[in-house]
């Protein structure tokens, strides 16, 4: 019997398999294969934890796919799995900061402690209710310090006109039509393909030529997240 083929190995078949569509000008044929092969050794790669590799290949297995049908169930699966390791590429950095940041605030706690106590002229009073009443204000004013260090990793909302007003979900592949109004392209073009041919807010007709990728807010998407990758994980 034979065994079957590794992630890798199933990359590697898929790759030259693209390159023979490349030569008999099977262009389709061959960007899927691309696709795939970015796909599972992202995968791969992903499974011996090397996270910041394996992201890459998926984010390029992403972007073929994308180019290639929008719609199709490989965007979406693949979009799962790098979301999905976006999301423990930011827990593990968000446990290592969480760590370093209280091992830090606790280190400057006792030296203000040992500043003002061994320091105790520099206190007006010189009494143990001034120097206690300015510690507690020293120690205030340094847990807003690091509140605010930390903030970037404690999960929120994510501001509305980063998701698209059909789904309610953060923006992958944004697009904007002549209204001026963005939408999730997978999601508008479904709309128009099985309900109807008009803007679903407007109600105006519209075609897909219309749509025009938006840059600026997948850009504002791409800065959110690489802030805040609490907002990578997906619904259960």
């Amino acid at each position: 019997m034979v065994a079957p083929l590794s992630a890798a190995e199933q990359s590697e078949v898929l790759r030259i398999n693209g390159n023979s569509f490349f030569n008999k000008q099977r262009f389709a044929a061959a960007i899927d294969a691309y696709t795939e092969a970015h796909y599972m050794m992202g995968l791969a790669l992903l499974q011996r934890q090397e996270y910041a590799e394996g992201v890459k290949e998926l984010e390029k297995a992403l972007d073929l796919g994308r180019g290639a049908n929008p719609q199709g169930y490989m965007v979406e699966e693949i979009w799962q799995e790098l979301a999905k390791a976006k999301y423990l590429e930011w827990e593990h950095a968000s446990s290592q900061r969480s760590w370093s940041l209280q091992s830090l605030k606790e280190a400057c706690e006792q030296a203000l402690r040992e500043k003002i106590f061994l320091g105790s002229s520099e206190v007006e009073g010189n009494s143990d209710e001034a120097r206690n009443t300015h510690l507690d204000e020293q120690l205030r004013s340094l847990s807003e310090v690091f509140n605010t260090a930390g903030e970037a990793d404690i999960p929120t909302e994510v501001p509305d006109y980063l998701c698209c007003k059909l789904t309610l979900d953060i923006f992958r592949d944004p697009v904007i039509t002549p209204s001026g109004i963005t939408y999730e392209r997978a999601v508008l073009l479904n709309h128009l393909e099985k309900v109807g041919k008009f803007d679903p807010v407007t109600r105006e007709r519209l075609g897909q030529h219309q749509l025009v990728p938006n840059l600026a807010i997948k850009e504002a998407v791409q800065a959110f997240l690489s802030n805040h990758g609490w907002a990578y994980k997906m619904e259960d």
